[in-house]
């Protein structure tokens, strides 16, 4: 698997990331260890969790993971903090107190003194952002975590924060991670330009659109799928609209022709982006993990990276409105 430069810094990141939004709680540590040597015989690097995740277990499984089924330093770990969830919801909190205290957390829960990338996983409108800005300085500079980043950030907050800690420490925003794939493109007009002029690396998220662009839901809502579960259904939602019919027909399509599967069309045409450092792709088993990772070798027909340009162009069109 090709691996690439996180913008303007020295890290190297895996084309492909592997999420673990699932682990804990619909992924056991069998399969995730399943997943994690699959994922590392493939020549991925990049494992991105959170604390937030299943309440810690994902960080718990991974953590058990690294020594008997990984070497720690043959992964590039990212891990987030600033969202907890509690009896009265979920609670975004980006001060210096609990970003530096989810670190921590996060250090216990995987078992390392440190983290490849650290990132904060929501904009908190609480906290001002000098405040996050200086969290993310002192993770650094106590050797807590190596690089650090935004998580689902805006173009300004992007240029806000990487401008102040290189003014404070001389530390690197590394990269913004946010939603990305066919089926989520607004961020191609103001944070790519913004992460490109700042030398700020991309990492994409639900690189397959929260699950649509593999076709499984063309003829309705598989039993078993997050569309069907009552937590997870309104993530899904979103992408079963008309808009998206239109583009994950043209994903098919295009397999169809190519002898290939929806789901490796949909990532080959997103790691064709010059500017993304990695696509993260979550899987609840180790099937659909291997089915992703079929999707490196895969090189677009230009004419058909053409045609899902267009066909997807809508989502860019309706952000500017």
């Amino acid at each position: 698997m090709e691996n690439r430069r996180l913008g303007r810094t020295g890290l190297h990141v895996s084309a492909l990331g592997l999420g673990t939004m699932t682990w804990g709680r619909e992924t056991d540590a069998q399969d995730a260890a399943e997943q994690l040597r699959d994922f590392t015989d493939a020549g991925g690097t990049l494992v991105d969790t959170a604390g937030s995740y299943a309440d810690g277990a994902s960080e718990e499984i991974l953590g058990s993971l690294l020594g008997s089924a990984v070497h720690r330093d043959d992964l590039v770990l990212c891990t987030k903090g600033g969202l907890r969830q509690t009896a009265r919801g979920t609670v975004v909190d980006s001060s210096r107190r609990a970003l530096l205290t989810d670190l921590d957390a996060s250090l216990a829960r995987l078992g390392t003194d440190h983290v490849d990338l650290f990132l904060v996983q929501a904009p908190d409108l609480g906290t001002p952002l000098d405040e996050t800005v200086d969290a993310l300085s002192h993770a650094v500079t106590s050797g807590r975590a190596l690089y650090v980043g935004l998580s689902n950030h805006g173009a300004w907050h992007t240029g806000y924060v990487a401008g102040r800690l290189s003014q404070a420490d001389g530390v690197t925003l590394a990269a913004v991670e946010v939603e990305h794939s066919l089926l989520a493109r607004a961020l191609e007009d103001d944070v790519v330009p913004a992460a490109q002029a700042l030398g700020v690396g991309v990492i994409g998220w639900s690189a397959l659109g929260r699950g649509v662009l593999t076709g499984k839901y063309r003829g309705g809502v598989p039993a078993g799928s997050r569309g069907a579960s009552a937590q997870l259904a309104g993530f899904v939602e979103p992408y079963l609209g008309e808009a998206a019919s239109s583009v994950v027909d043209a994903v098919c399509t295009a397999a169809a022709g190519l002898g290939r599967e929806p789901l490796e069309v949909a990532l080959a045409w997103l790691l064709e982006r010059d500017y993304l450092g990695s696509a993260v792709v979550g899987a609840r088993t180790p099937g659909q993990l291997r089915a992703a990772l079929g999707a490196v070798d895969l090189v677009l027909p230009p004419a058909v990276s053409l045609a899902l340009d267009d066909v997807s162009a809508d989502d860019r069109e309706s952000a500017r409105a």
